[in-house]
């Protein structure tokens, strides 16, 4: 287990994402998978009140409602639920009034009284900072949420958010949550990772696997011609260079006995003030390999060569 922050939260160091719950994974099917996961040891699962929205029949909050069905089917013991605030048809936005409702909302889909952790999914320019700060802290004063976090944040509204909620003396969040793996690191190492150490924040890290590009599934610059919506996503990465780091991963992995995706997983684990990766399952059989990624302790030359063959640098 591991710690989250400064936080009393210890969780697996990886966080089942639920955001094809109601989606890609049908009610039966997702309890498959948080059984699987739960069995495996994990106790860490993320999701949002707009997961999944984006689906054609779905109006939001469907993943919560089916992870709130399974914690009252199967009454877990220390289990872990982040959710999100901000993008739900019903509850669009950061405003202190909406923030509080759409947080009662996911409450009652989940089935709990207090949420573990709950993050500002996206930042909104239309409210004032200080009065977002306000919002949140007011949620965790009056018991409804017990951690703040932030999601999709640019590192200089992270520090303010920080500056304000220190001047009103609020809990500070715990946790940020960006967009961060193999294909994608720059941004975050240069200006999330140090705010975080600073901080004492713990990152949990989505897109962990590249919208599934590090399972090795794409092994070729021919993934745009697939015609899965997955495929497409992982098409941007089905580069010389990506298709390099796959080849390190695959051989690296080999010598652990453990997947590409697991090898992936383990090399983000690995990073400064990274907590738990989050990755998704929309098969039951697909979670050993998260639950391997989790476990996986890679040598300090397998990290410095995922490192070296990842790297990114500004063209000449």
């Amino acid at each position: 287990m591991t710690r989250i922050g400064r936080s009393d939260l210890d969780v697996f160091p990886l966080s089942l994402g639920g955001n094809v719950f109601g989606w890609t994974a049908d009610r039966d099917t997702s309890f498959e998978i948080l059984d699987a996961f739960h069995a495996g040891g994990g106790n860490f699962i993320d999701t949002a009140d707009a997961y999944s929205a984006f689906a054609p029949g779905n109006s939001g909050g469907e993943s919560e409602t089916i992870i709130g069905e399974w914690l009252a089917s199967r009454k877990p013991q220390n289990v872990v639920v982040a959710t999100k605030v901000s993008k739900h048809p019903d509850f669009p936005g950061l405003s202190p009034a909406n923030v509080r409702a759409a947080a009662e909302a996911s409450a009652r889909r989940l089935g709990v009284d207090t949420i573990d952790l709950y993050y500002a999914h996206y930042d909104d320019p239309d409210v004032p900072l200080d009065e977002i700060v306000a919002g949140f802290s007011d949620l965790v004063t009056d018991g409804l949420v017990r951690y703040t976090a932030v999601s999709n944040f640019t590192a200089d509204r992270i520090r303010s958010w920080i500056s304000l909620a220190q001047a009103g003396g609020s809990d500070l969040p715990i946790a940020i949550q960006p967009h961060y793996n193999l294909v994608h690191r720059n941004d975050v190492e240069e200006h999330i990772l140090p705010l975080a150490e600073e901080f004492d924040l713990g990152i949990v890290p989505y897109y962990a696997l590249a919208a599934g590009f590090l399972t090795g599934k794409y092994r070729s610059t021919d993934a745009a011609g697939q015609s899965s919506p997955r495929a497409r996503g992982a098409a941007k990465y089905a580069t010389p260079q990506g298709l390099a780091i796959v080849d390190a991963l695959a051989e690296i992995g080999a010598a652990h006995g453990v997947s590409i995706a697991a090898t992936a997983l383990g090399w983000l684990r690995a990073q400064p003030a990274v907590v738990a990766p989050i990755a998704s399952a929309s098969r039951p059989e697909q979670v050993q390999d998260l639950l391997d990624g989790a476990r996986l302790q890679l040598t300090v030359d397998e990290i410095a060569e995922l490192d070296r063959v990842s790297a990114w640098t500004t063209p000449a």
